[in-house]
């Protein structure tokens, strides 16, 4: 898997009249895809339908069956899911969306192998990327969770945006953001590489689960004990009632980590004027290596001798008028793409 993002010009003039730190993202959206391995607590050895013991826990449970659009009512199927639909190849086609024929013949090879929850329930993400730095307010789009049919993997979705923040904070999110557990801890007790806290907010203003990066006898006791790690607190929250694998939290499905602690990302950012950024700055928006100095580049020379080459898309940067996307520019890494 791959992180994405995506950078879209909307300048006028390209004329670069404000300070680097003055630089900033008129839209800021990032999507978050965790991939984790299903570990039911009784297995009988045959398949397993991981989506059907999640909807069957009861009234407590905060995920619900999102309705397929395809099969759903006619008048709520928009353009934008036709469009996504003709994007793909027709065995892709089939794989994601079925044949079309699953209401009717009751068929479970014509129903779409995929079955999507959402959790309705998180209205805002707020990040403290750094001790004493005022925090960020994340509106969250959707917090959804894929199934596959006979596949022990699921795949958490966070879909969060907001809009008008500085550059280095759009760069800093991406670098901190999506940690599923530190990799280490600074001598001051802060958790390397991963935000100072976050919290999610739920619609009546109540926060309902907080980071618990800072905690490092928690991670290195449960390594220890157990050779598996923990995974933090406020993720733990996001996924129940799944509960980690190597846990002693009850739960009738288990996850274990699957993936990099660092999770895939995809991230449009719109900005007001491309000529703002600098070489340095693409460089960071593509790796998603956090905010540095707009005049210097964040790694050698010789590492970035063919970066546009191999990690840019171009077609369109630089492009004014008609082409479908002007000043579109795509990047992609190992594990972000925008």
């Amino acid at each position: 898997m791959q992180d994405q993002v995506r950078v879209e010009d909307r300048s006028e003039t390209g004329i670069d009249s404000r300070a680097p730190e003055e630089k900033r993202i008129g839209h800021f959206r990032q999507i978050l895809l965790w991939p984790v391995q299903l570990a039911p607590a009784n297995s009988n050895g045959g398949s397993h339908d991981h989506s059907a013991v999640l909807a069957g826990l009861g009234p407590n449970n905060p995920w619900r069956e999102v309705e397929d659009e395809f099969t759903g009512d006619p008048l709520s199927f928009q353009e934008r899911h036709y469009n996504e639909f003709v994007t793909f190849l027709p065995p892709v086609q089939r794989f994601l969306y079925g044949s079309g024929r699953g209401k009717l013949s009751g068929s479970v090879c014509a129903e779409s192998p995929i079955k999507v929850f959402r959790r309705s329930d998180i209205a805002t993400v707020r990040v403290t990327l750094k001790p004493n730095c005022p925090p960020l307010d994340l509106s969250v789009a959707h917090v959804d969770l894929y199934f596959f049919f006979e596949i022990d993997i699921a795949i958490l979705a966070l879909e969060l945006f907001t809009n008008d923040i500085p550059l280095a904070a759009a760069q800093d999110l991406m670098f901190r953001l999506g940690r599923a557990y530190p990799a280490y801890w600074e001598p001051t007790g802060q958790a390397g590489h991963c935000p100072s806290k976050v919290e999610f907010v739920s619609r009546d203003g109540q926060t309902v689960a907080i980071s618990d990066y800072e905690d490092r006898e928690k991670f290195l006791t449960q390594v220890c004990a157990k050779r598996a790690v923990r995974i933090a607190a406020h993720w733990q929250y996001l996924l129940q009632p799944l509960v980690p694998h190597h846990s002693d939290l009850p739960g009738v499905l288990g996850y274990k980590q699957l993936e990099y602690y660092r999770m895939p990302q995809m991230v449009f950012l719109s900005i007001k004027a491309g000529a703002d950024l600098t070489r340095a700055d693409y460089v960071r928006l593509a790796f998603a290596s956090g905010p540095g100095d707009s005049a210097e580049l964040p790694f050698s020379q010789l590492h970035l001798v063919d970066f546009e080459a191999k990690y840019c898309y171009d077609r369109y940067f630089g492009q004014h008028a008609g082409v479908e996307w002007p000043e579109s520019r795509y990047m992609s890494c190992g594990h972000h793409w925008s």
